[in-house]
């Protein structure tokens, strides 16, 4: 079974030389619940996309993955 990914927060995080670890303390959220928003195990809520998308200075739709 091939795994949906949704978001490109990993790939963001990336890009603007952000850490996981700092993203979890921004979001006032564990560790773990971030990993698994990066990995695609776990989609966060909109209230939180827009948090992460405010964060890393981008755009939502820049968080999410194209058709």
């Amino acid at each position: 079974m091939i795994k949906a990914e949704y978001n490109r927060i990993k790939v963001v995080l990336v890009e603007k030389k952000k850490t996981q670890a700092e993203l979890a303390e921004e979001l006032n959220k564990g560790r773990v619940t971030v990993n698994r928003y990066c990995n695609n195990e776990l989609q966060p809520s909109l209230e939180t996309l827009f948090k992460i998308a405010s964060f890393l200075e981008v755009d939502v739709c820049d968080l999410l993955q194209k058709g």
